[in-house]
């Protein structure tokens, strides 16, 4: 039997002091880990299916192979390793703005996350997503320019409630173009949040992107015995490649 509670890593940031945790759950016999920003919980190994329908509702709407794919925010894994599952993935680049969330993976401290760092299609970037976006070079710090199939974000808890004031512009028209830019023709962007589809968000994609969708994903909560919910945005740009351009 695992101990009752484990604090794995532990690190200030600019953003909040982080943490990762193992516990056990005795109501269900399993251990949990969990990431802490200060007293706010990100993520938690009993939550994930919202993290998983990520990755299947974003890349659903691509076809053919070698698929060239991005996700923002490396958590648990949960996003990434749903990524990898899908054999038409050529490429996977993980934009991680914390080292020590990076460095969780490589040391191998989430037995569920096992291989995710050493799958050779796999690069994990230290890096802000939000300000990569912005700057105008692109997600991969070692390809300026570089475009994507599918770009996966699961970082802020929701277009409303984000976790640093620096990324609110992000889900802007503006902030959504420039990610536009960074898809071809074609290209999926795909978001998490924690929140009910809000209208607000779905208004600026609308202004963005050809064709989008919100998607309501419930699962049950062993906790309250009850249901929760997640919201994922799947947006897509047009397959013209001039329209692209012009995003």
């Amino acid at each position: 039997m695992s101990v009752r509670f484990e604090e794995l890593a532990w690190r200030p940031t600019p953003i909040g002091e982080i943490s990762l945790r193992r516990r056990r759950e005795p109501r269900l016999d399993l251990d949990v880990y969990e990431v802490k920003l200060d007293d706010e919980y990100l993520m938690s190994s009993l939550f994930t299916a919202g993290e998983v329908a990520l990755a299947e509702l974003g890349l659903a709407p691509l076809s053919g192979t070698g698929l060239d794919v991005a996700v923002g925010g490396l958590g648990l894994g949960y996003t990434a390793r749903t990524v990898l599952a899908d054999d038409r993935v050529g490429a996977l680049l993980v934009v991680e703005a914390i080292e020590d969330v990076i460095d969780w993976h490589r040391r191998e401290l989430l037995p569920f996350a096992a291989g995710l760092a050493t799958d050779p299609r796999t690069r994990l970037a230290r890096a802000d997503f939000f300000a990569r976006v912005a700057g105008g070079d692109g997600l991969d710090p070692d390809a300026p320019g570089r475009r994507f199939d599918a770009v996966l974000l699961d970082v802020d808890h929701s277009p409303a409630h984000v976790l640093h004031p620096s990324h609110a512009d992000f889900y802007t028209p503006a902030g959504l173009r420039r990610l536009a830019r960074l898809l071809r023709p074609g290209g999926v962007f795909a978001l998490w949040s924690d929140d009910p589809p809000e209208a607000g968000f779905e208004e600026v994609l609308d202004e963005v992107f050809p064709t989008h969708r919100s998607h309501v994903v419930r699962f049950a909560n062993p906790l309250t015995g009850g249901e929760s919910a997640n919201t994922v945005y799947v947006a897509q740009t047009s397959t013209r490649p001039d329209l692209v351009e012009q995003a």
